[in-house]
Parts: C-alpha cells; structure tokens; sequence
C-alpha cells in the first residue's frame, strides 16, 4: 500500500512515517505540508492512501479532499486531525473521506484504518463518539423518503443508531429485547443495502437526515 502523510507539522509527519516504516505491506512515498503541495504531489505520484491533517495552511484537508476524490477517485483519504470531532467529521465524511482518526489513535487503530480503506470500506474511528457530531434527525425530502422504506418502529431504532446508542440501550429505551433490537438493527441495514452502522451514519449524513 502507497501512502503520502500530509500535516502541517514535521514532527507528526516524521511519527507517522516511522511507525508505517515497520509495516512490510505499507510504503510511505511521499510527505507534504499542505493541501497544495499535496495537490502538485500527485502530478508524479500515485499513492493508495492520504493520511492527512484537516487544519493546514494554503489548502485545507477538507478542501483537499473534495478536490482530490473528484480528480483522483481511487485515491482513499483518511483524515488525521486533532479536529476530528462535530463538524469536521461531517464536512471530512461529504467532502469524500473514507476514514476518520484523532490524533490521540493508538498505533494499532491507524494500521486498522488504513487496511479497512484501502478495502474501500469506511472507517470512523472508536474515540469519535458519535454523540459529538450528530444532535438530531432532520426532517426533508431524504427523511421522507426512509420513512417510505423503513416501519414506524425501525425508523424509532434508526434514530437511536445514529445517535451512538448499543443493542443493549436501544433494548432499554424502547423497552424490547436485545435481540429484537438486534433484529430492527439489521432489518434497517438490509432494507437501506448498506453492510454496516458506519455505512449507516455516513448515508444519513450525506442525505442530510442528520445534521450537527
């Protein structure tokens, strides 16, 4: 796996780098300090994954990565930020991130991140609870149209979903089972044809279901 790191900061560039130098399967080529220097980065090479920082100066992470995912649709990009939390998330997930990590990930949750991507699958990484980005589901066309697809109580279960609650608190809020949670859980999956409850936020995020 190819990988650039872009960050405003040697010193994060250079950790990263050397903790990926020790992954046989990963190869850093490439390092940038900025949205633009990235951008004429990728005029001579090809990686397979952007790790890269939200807040940069010239171009930002997020500005980057709507360029990059239009110009560079292979290109996976996950984003790397000390600003990884309410908005951010919201604008890095529309703007076509594929993975999401503060900068306080452990070593072994960056190499998870990076595997899952480049399988282009999303990763929305474990300290980003999803409580601090979403407050509420929004009505509009988007909502109305789950609300053709998905029964009264599955929408019930879908909003406690998205709003970061387990099987086991969803049982206790709506007074049901566990299991039959579990069950409306992958009902709603099913009938939505995503494969998981990351898929799931990322599609009521970019339809504007949910709103920070």
């Amino acid at each position: 796996m190819k990988i650039i790191v872009v960050d405003d900061h040697q010193i994060v560039r250079d950790g990263i780098s050397l903790l990926l130098m020790t992954k046989p399967d990963i190869e850093v080529i490439g390092e940038a300090s900025n949205g633009e220097d990235l951008l004429n980065m990728l005029k001579s090479l090809s990686p397979d994954i952007i790790i890269m920082d939200i807040s940069m100066p010239k171009i930002t992470g997020i500005e980057a990565t709507k360029i990059i995912t239009e110009k560079y649709p292979t290109i996976k990009i996950i984003i790397f930020s000390s600003h990884s939390q309410g908005e951010n998330v919201v604008k890095a997930i529309q703007a076509g991130a594929k993975g999401i990590l503060p900068k306080n990930t452990v070593r072994e949750e960056l190499v998870e991140a990076i595997n899952t991507v480049y399988d282009n699958r999303e990763f929305i990484s474990k300290y980003i609870p999803h409580s601090t980005f979403i407050n509420n589901i929004k009505k509009n066309e988007a909502n109305k149209k789950v609300e053709e697809i998905l029964t009264d109580r599955e929408i019930e279960v879908l909003k406690l979903i998205v709003n970061g609650e387990s099987n086991v608190e969803i049982a206790e809020k709506l007074f049901i089972s566990r299991r039959t949670a579990e069950k409306h859980k992958s009902n709603i999956l099913n009938k939505l044809e995503l494969n998981s409850v990351v898929e799931l936020v990322k599609f009521a995020i970019k339809n504007k279901i949910i709103e920070i």
